[in-house]
Formats: structure tokens, C-alpha cells, sequence
């Protein structure tokens, strides 16, 4: 019973310290601890009794006191403590002294004026909080009293000698830091006795001590420990905004000096030091709470512009729960992406997939237009970190209705998605899935070049498809894509075989690929015809070599029935569609052919890409009565092998008008990107375009699709088409009317024949 009552209550204290990890600050020494049971970390004060005098012990036990009442958000946030014969122990947030953090900071380069500005700005309000809400006194203010917690903010600590300005009750007053430390003698304000006759004069002298500490410490942060009080007259790197203020906190006269409140005020003011766009979203952050839901999208949205010149800590740590918090009980949408994003660039790969992987998950479920497709369009910053099971079971189930959605930006979006979620599609959503909505928009959609973008997409993801899915698919698929009244479409299927050319056994080549090849070498577009007579001259290559050594041919068609192997993508599509997938599409949709049917996207969609995808105010025309042909049921793999319909259904059609199509030079071609892969010539990682010896065109040469690009040529043989189509109309309607001229008007009774 007797161990009972001898037990040492340090050992059942929920807190540890770890080893090696004190400094000393003041009367205690800080330590580097974490809680006993899910590892929290926290700082840890320890003053030992027996190492102090009866002084610094009355003066530690007072802080502990203290730290237990008084609370505020810039004052050191006490969490648990723990008082023993031997030992005081503290138990706080975690903190780094103000020292060793701007030691810190100046070996990675410095603290950058933002940082420093906020941090003042919370000591000052700790401060005035103090002297003007609380009446109270500091008495030790300092470098030494400030902490600096994980997310970079100030926090104001070493409360030993916080007393009342009216003195104790109790009429033991705490002894004065000079009467522990001599050396603190320095950080005195230089009033005389004789300025204290009066007890308002008192008071006031009592307050403007505070202040004149808080420039001493304003003197310290940007120059370094002081060494003697007339080094306050140097003003050294004190800013040049802040400089003024500095010199009022640090004025022979006390009366002079401003209260903490109206110093906060001054600098606050425009063109302060406390004026800039860090502490104004540091203060909206600590009000977002009460703050109009307009309010909260201006801000986020002003944010990511913002975070590049933020420091690192404040982001991760202050900014990110935050953002988090705002999605997931403030419905800000989408308007968090951008922001979220950019800070999650700085956390690590578990950091990541433990807080921001969950979130995006949950924002595919996510009916809002704008939402699905942010996170279509940003896929490739956070693909990195979605698992297999998650992308399969949570993911795709979501993104695959975007291929049936009604607006052309997002079906565009969720093709283009495809090229990043292939490689970690499951058998099934890879091979049957993804391949039954590929057929439905390449045979169905009316939106040429997402017809196109569907053939790219195809030929980008070949290599992770299975051997029997790539040949029951690609001769099919890209022989309908040579059939396509859209020219980007025709020329993407004829380099989607060549870029694909180890897929298909020598007998495939000669017997299917080469006679549809053959027939395009009369197409209306010179491109066409020109990118088919490359092909046809690669795949006779193969069978001129293999007739040569027939040996060849188990080498020729080795990977004809290899399993799938990714290595391949970037290195056969880098350079044959230059725009892979690229915003060019959305472009084309919205300003679009009226034959192809570019049905506008509904203006209340509530859709607000970037400004790369803003829709343009041009309408465009009804799709025609083909294109606008609705697909019947699920259609299967066996789709692709569908050419004679497609033949009926559209290749009969012309080529379609583009009057609201623009010029191909407002497109930026060169810059499209395609989920990472789709570079022009000179990216792919040194990667050469498989036709990149194609001449150039000159000024009066006839219209050209490159890669998948639309050129000016290609559209003013469109409009050209459009026009002689209306003039055809017109001659029709002409010749019907005068045919129920010559007939005369019908008489009662009659049928009519015609």
C-alpha cells in the first residue's frame, strides 16, 4: 500500500520527453516532447527547483499560474503541466525560440519582410491585449519571450513577470527581471525617478516600458541581439516603412510613445509595414468563420496568386486546414482547387495521401460541373498519389459519366483524363469499360474533334491494353477515324496506325491496313494525303524486309501479342499529335462547325473552367440530323467493328462548315499539352516526331490538318463546302417550285404525288 502513495506521478504524466532536445529559455529549459499516446508533439518547460533560487522559483511557479488563465491566440497556448517537489513542468504547442528560428531562417536565406510583418503584428496584439484589455504588464518582453509555432506564427511567452499595473494584492510584488538577470538592465526605458510623482504618471511610465521593450525587440528581429541601449539610436535593417514607428517606441519621452493598439493602427494604415497582402489573408483567415460566402470565393480565388510568395510552413500548416476545412463544410467548390493544389506541392508523398488524396476522392462524387472539371483539367498534379484500388473502385465510376455529359468541354476533359488514369485502370474498366464509351464517341459524338481527341487518346493508351482488346480495336477504330467528315479526325487515324504499327501481324497490314491507307491518297486534304503516304511506305517497310529475310518476322511481330508495357507511350505519340488533347478542342467546340453539330454548352451550366476554356460569346449552329443521332444501347466492344454503319451514318456526309471556327494562329498549337505526353517536337525527352521531316506548307498551299491541328487552309476549304452546299440547296428549292408552278394549284380530291 505504501509503494501506492510513493509512486512518482512523473511516470504516469501523458507526456514524454524526447532525448537530447533542451535549450534553455530563461528560468526553464525547453524540450522537444510528445504525448504518451498517439505521439502529438509538444514543447516541454522544465524548471528544476533544486538548480534555482528562491527568487526564480517564486517566478516560475507564477508563470505556471498564469500560463493555466490567461488565453489568446498570439499567447503561448498552454496544453497540460505538472508540479512537483522537484520539478515545474510545462506542457505547450509546439514552438522553436524566436532565436534559433531566425537562425534558422537566415541560413536557408532569410525571413522574408512578409513573415517578419505578420509575426510583429501578433506580438503587438498579444501585448495589447495585455496592457489594454487585461491591465496587465509583461515586464520581460523580448526576443527571448517570443516562440515561433509550426505554421511560422509568433506567439508571446515567458509570462514570469506578468503582474497588474496596480501592483499585487497580495503585496508581494514579482521581483523584476534585472534582479535575476543583470544584464536585462539594458532593455530599460530611460525615465528618472523624478518623472514619477504623479500615480497617472506612474501608470503611464509602467505602460510605455512595454513599448519601449517592444521596439528593443523590433530593433533585435531584424539586427541582431543588442548590445548596449544606445545602439537603439543605429537604426541598422529596421525596414525603411517601419522606421518611423521604431522611432516613436524608442522616444526620450514616455508620454510620446504610442499604446500597442494605436501602433498596430499606424502601421496598418496604407503603405505600412503591416500593410500587405500576407497579413490581410493571415486576419481573413482568423475571421473566415463569420465572413459571406461571396466574401470566402474572392478570397480563395485571390489566394492561389498569392501562395507563390508565402512562406512554406504557413501554407502547409495554416492555409491547408483551411482550404480543407472550407470544402468540406463551407461547399466553397471548386474554387479551393487551384489553391490546394499549389499547396500541396509542399507536403510529402504521406502528407499528401493522408490529408488532400481522401478530399479529392470524396470531390469526384460531386454533381457541380465546375468541380468535375477542375479536377479533370488538374489530374496530372495528384495522379502520382491515387493507388490503384481507389482510382478503380472510386475514381473511374464517377469520371466515365463525363463521356455522356451533355456539355463538349466535359466529355473533352474526360477523355484527355483518360491518358493519366489508363495505367492504373483494372482489366476490366481499361479493356471493356473505357472501350465501350471510346466506340460510343468515336462513331456517336457530334463533335468532331472530340472524335479526334478520342482517336489520339486511343492510340496514347494502346500499349496498356491487352492483346486481344488492341486486336479486336485499333484496326477498327482508327479505320472509321479515316472516314470521318472531320479532316483533324481522318488525319489523326491515319498516324494513329503508324504510330501503333508494332501492334498488327504482317498479315493485318497487307490484307486491312494498307488498302484502307490506299484510298486516302486521294483525299481532298493534302495533309491527309501526305501523312498517308508515309504510312503506307512504313508498313511496306516491314513487308519488304520481311519478304527480303523472312527471319525478320518473328522479331517484326514480337510485340503483336506482348502484354501490355507503358514504357512505349511517350516515345511513339510524343510528336504525332502535337496538340495531344489540348485545349484546342474546347476552343473548336465552342466557335464550332454547325454540320458537326457544336452544340453550344448551356450557359446556366454553372461550368467555369479556366481562362483557357471560357466560352466564347459565338453561337453555334444545330447539329444536323446525323450527327445529332442518339445512340442506342450499351454498345459493346464488337462497336468498333462497326465500319459499314459508320460508312451510312457518316460518309456521306461533307466536310462540315466552320464559319465559326477561328484562325489556327489564335490556338498557341505549340504549348497544348496532353496529360503530360502530348509535346510537340520539342519535348518527349529528346523524342523525335515520327513524321517531323514533313515539309512546310507554303503561304497559298491548300488546307492542311497536321496532327490533329485545324489550320486556317483547312477552314476556308470548309467554308468553301458550307457554301456550296447552301448554293446546291438553293437550287433545289428553285427547281421544286417551279415543278409545283407548272402543276397549278391542286384540286379538291386530288393526291399529291410529289
Amino acid at each position: 500500500m505504501w509503494s501506492f502513495f510513493a509512486r512518482d506521478p512523473v511516470k504516469d504524466f501523458a507526456y514524454e520527453i524526447l532525448p537530447d532536445t533542451h535549450e534553455s529559455s530563461g528560468l526553464w529549459t525547453l524540450h522537444r516532447g510528445k504525448r504518451k499516446t498517439n505521439g502529438e508533439p509538444v514543447s516541454l518547460f522544465v524548471y528544476e527547483v533544486a538548480l534555482g533560487t528562491d527568487q526564480q522559483t517564486q517566478l516560475a511557479k507564477a508563470a505556471f499560474k498564469r500560463m493555466k488563465t490567461l488565453r489568446h491566440p498570439n499567447i503561448l497556448a498552454y496544453v497540460d503541466g505538472l508540479e512537483t517537489e522537484k520539478c515545474l513542468y510545462l506542457v505547450t504547442e509546439q514552438v522553436t525560440p524566436l532565436a534559433v528560428h531566425l537562425k534558422a531562417q537566415a541560413e536557408k536565406g532569410g525571413s522574408g519582410e512578409l513573415e517578419v510583418s505578420w509575426g510583429l503584428h501578433q506580438i503587438v496584439k498579444a501585448l495589447s491585449f495585455l496592457v489594454n484589455d487585461c491591465h496587465l504588464l509583461h515586464n520581460n518582453l523580448g526576443m527571448w519571450a517570443v516562440f515561433v509555432d509550426r505554421a511560422g506564427e509568433w506567439k508571446l511567452g515567458a509570462l514570469d513577470h506578468v503582474a497588474s499595473e496596480t501592483g499585487d494584492p497580495s503585496g508581494a510584488p514579482l521581483p523584476p527581471p534585472k534582479a535575476v538577470y543583470p544584464d536585462m538592465e539594458k532593455y530599460d526605458p530611460p525615465e528618472t525617478p523624478r518623472q514619477q510623482r504623479h500615480r497617472e504618471m506612474v501608470r503611464w511610465k509602467k505602460m510605455a516600458g512595454e513599448v519601449w521593450r517592444l521596439g528593443c525587440l523590433i530593433w533585435e528581429v531584424f539586427n541582431g541581439p543588442l548590445p548596449r541601449a544606445a545602439s537603439l539610436r543605429t537604426i541598422g535593417k529596421v525596414p525603411k516603412l517601419l522606421v518611423p514607428h521604431y522611432c516613436e517606441l524608442v522616444g526620450a519621452n514616455p508620454r510620446a510613445r504610442p499604446n500597442p493598439a494605436r501602433f498596430l493602427q499606424n502601421c496598418r494604415a496604407a503603405g505600412g509595414f503591416l500593410s500587405n497582402s500576407f497579413v490581410e489573408s493571415n486576419l481573413f483567415l482568423e475571421e473566415i468563420q463569420i465572413k459571406e460566402q461571396a466574401e470566402k470565393q474572392q478570397f480563395f480565388q485571390d489566394l492561389s496568386e498569392n501562395l507563390d510568395s508565402f512562406p512554406e510552413d504557413f501554407c502547409k500548416h495554416k492555409v491547408l486546414p483551411q482550404l480543407l476545412t472550407a470544402f468540406e463544410f463551407g461547399n466553397a467548390g471548386a474554387v479551393v482547387l487551384t489553391p490546394l493544389f499549389k499547396v500541396g506541392k509542399f507536403l510529402s508523398t504521406e502528407e499528401y495521401q493522408q490529408k488532400i488524396i481522401p478530399v479529392i476522392v470524396k470531390m469526384f462524387s460531386s454533381t457541380d460541373r465546375a468541380m468535375r472539371i477542375r479536377l479533370l483539367q488538374q489530374m496530372e498534379q495528384f495522379i502520382q498519389y491515387l493507388n490503384e484500388a481507389a482510382v478503380n473502385s472510386q475514381i473511374f465510376p464517377h469520371v466515365v459519366h463525363g463521356f455522356t455529359d451533355t456539355n463538349p468541354a466535359i466529355r473533352e476533359q474526360t477523355v484527355k483524363s483518360m491518358l493519366l488514369l489508363a495505367p492504373k485502370l483494372n482489366e476490366a474498366n481499361l479493356n471493356q469499360e473505357l472501350m465501350r464509351h471510346f466506340a460510343r464517341l468515336q462513331a456517336r459524338d457530334e463533335q468532331g474533334p472530340i472524335r479526334c481527341n478520342t482517336t489520339v487518346c486511343l492510340g496514347k493508351i494502346a500499349p496498356y491494353l491487352n492483346p486481344a482488346t488492341r486486336q479486336r480495336v485499333l484496326i477498327s477504330a482508327f479505320s472509321r477515324a479515316t472516314k470521318d467528315p472531320f479532316p483533324a479526325s481522318r488525319s489523326a487515324g491515319v498516324l494513329g496506325f503508324a504510330a501503333t504499327n508494332s501492334y498488327y501481324s504482317l498479315a493485318e497490314s497487307a490484307a486491312r491496313i494498307l488498302p484502307m491507307l490506299c484510298t486516302l491518297t486521294v483525299d481532298p486534304e493534302k495533309n491527309v494525303r501526305e501523312q498517308a503516304f508515309k504510312t503506307i511506305k512504313s508498313f511496306l517497310t516491314k513487308l519488304e524486309t520481311v519478304s527480303e529475310d523472312p527471319t525478320m518476322l518473328v522479331e517484326l511481330e514480337k510485340d503483336v501479342t506482348s502484354s501490355a508495357h507503358p514504357a512505349g507511350v511517350s516515345s511513339s505519340w510524343a510528336g504525332w499529335a502535337v496538340t495531344g488533347v489540348s485545349s484546342l478542342t474546347s476552343k473548336l467546340i465552342r466557335t464550332a462547325p454547325g454540320a458537326e453539330g457544336g452544340a453550344a454548352a448551356p450557359e446556366n451550366s454553372g461550368l467555369t473552367p479556366g481562362p483557357a476554356s471560357t466560352p466564347d460569346a459565338t453561337p453555334m449552329a444545330r447539329p444536323s440530323a446525323a450527327a445529332s443521332k442518339k445512340p442506342g444501347s450499351d454498345w459493346s466492344g464488337s462497336a468498333w467493328d462497326a465500319d459499314d454503319s459508320w460508312s451510312n451514318d457518316r460518309g456521306a456526309q461533307s466536310p462540315p462548315p466552320a464559319g465559326g471556327v477561328r484562325l489556327a494562329s489564335e490556338y498557341d498549337w505549340d504549348t497544348g499539352r496532353g496529360g503530360g505526353t502530348g509535346a510537340g517536337p520539342a519535348r518527349g525527352g529528346g523524342q523525335s516526331d515520327l513524321f517531323a521531316s514533313v515539309s512546310q506548307r507554303s503561304a497559298a498551299a491548300p488546307a492542311t490538318v497536321r496532327g490533329g491541328m485545324v489550320t486556317a487552309a483547312t477552314l476556308r476549304a470548309a467554308e468553301l463546302s458550307k457554301k456550296r452546299r447552301e448554293e446546291r440547296k438553293k437550287e433545289l428549292e428553285a427547281k421544286r417550285a417551279e415543278r409545283k408552278a407548272a402543276k397549278g394549284p391542286l384540286k379538291l380530291g386530288a393526291r399529291k404525288l410529289d
